[in-house]
């Protein structure tokens, strides 16, 4: 099947903080917040949510290709995707800016504070699924966080054409108002977030939990070190995590689970395998520094699953 992404595509600078964040913010002093967290390390990595996505899925056996903007410093990171089984032909690169930047600290309790430049993904409201479902099909598109407008525009353009879609707003929830977050949500085939992000998209739309869930066909909320919970055609499934042989950083770790759940929803599995396949798919993530460092074949997943859930799964 053919899945085409849209989100950002960024180079992530990676900072350790070796103390607590909470030990640092006055509560009573959050209005005039002006703090500096003096970090041990940084790393620059390949990252973005959906090349993060879109590398994960192609470790998992598929080919997914990518729609979005990028700067003149992308030549590099195109030609690494595109090693990685990763189709590239939908990016384009702006002359004149630089692929978006994102910065994240990471204390010792693995919370993180981020921020994000925009650079060259500013552009991304200029590109249409239109030109490219012309020339092969598009089975599923994935809208994650992107440009506001960019998201906006696609979630129109998927009901125009018909196109099944995975609302994934997350980080851009803050840009969004509430209108344009219920057009996203309503009719889409999935929607997922964390349920930080669940709780701002609640408050925003004036929806409940069940509001919520019946403009969606399947509603995805990730629940950290909880797990996941998968509520689709009146059912709540309670997805378990794996644990992880090693914990190194978080960050990324979302963007695989996505690719875990997208595989499954492409091999037409029950929910409580997909959202296993989310989990065991995060976990990679979990144990290594940067969100594109680690490697598996299909076969070492599939036994991997197996020694943890105590069944192959039939990808």
């Amino acid at each position: 099947m053919s899945v085409l992404i849209t989100g950002s595509i960024a180079y992530d600078y990676i900072m350790q903080f070796p103390g607590f964040f909470h030990d640092h913010i006055l509560p009573d002093k959050i209005a005039n917040l002006s703090v500096s967290f003096l970090v041990d390390s940084m790393k620059k990595q390949r990252g973005g949510v959906a090349t993060n996505i879109a590398y994960n899925l192609a470790l998992l056996g598929e080919r997914p290709r990518i729609m979005a903007t990028v700067g003149q410093d992308f030549a590099e990171y195109r030609a690494w995707l595109e090693e990685n089984n990763v189709d590239t032909s939908a990016i384009v690169a702006i002359a004149d800016d630089f692929t978006a930047s994102f910065f994240v600290s990471t204390d010792g309790k693995q919370n993180q504070i981020a921020m994000f430049y925009t650079g060259a993904m500013a552009h991304a409201h200029k590109l249409s699924f239109k030109e490219h479902a012309q020339k092969d099909p598009i089975d599923l598109v994935i809208i994650s966080p992107n440009d506001p407008r960019a998201m906006v525009n696609y979630a129109c353009e998927c009901k125009e054409l018909k196109l099944p879609y995975i609302y994934d707003p997350s980080q851009q929830i803050i840009r969004l108002n509430g209108e344009e977050l219920a057009d996203g949500v309503r009719g889409s085939t999935m929607t997922i977030v964390n349920e930080y992000e669940f709780e701002m998209l609640k408050n925003k739309t004036g929806w409940s939990d069940d509001d919520v869930a019946a403009q969606t066909e399947t509603l995805i909320v990730t629940l950290g070190e909880k797990g996941s919970q998968i509520r689709t055609s009146g059912t709540v499934i309670d997805i378990p995590v794996v644990t992880p042989l090693r914990q190194a950083d978080p960050t990324g770790v979302g963007d695989a689970y996505r690719a875990g759940i997208i595989k499954g929803y492409l091999c037409n599995l029950p929910w409580e395998i997909t959202g296993k396949l989310g989990s065991l798919a995060a976990t990679y993530v979990l144990e290594e520094y940067g969100t594109q460092n680690h490697r598996y074949d299909l076969n070492e997943f599939k036994q991997r699953y197996c020694a943890t859930f105590g069944v192959i799964p039939p990808l």
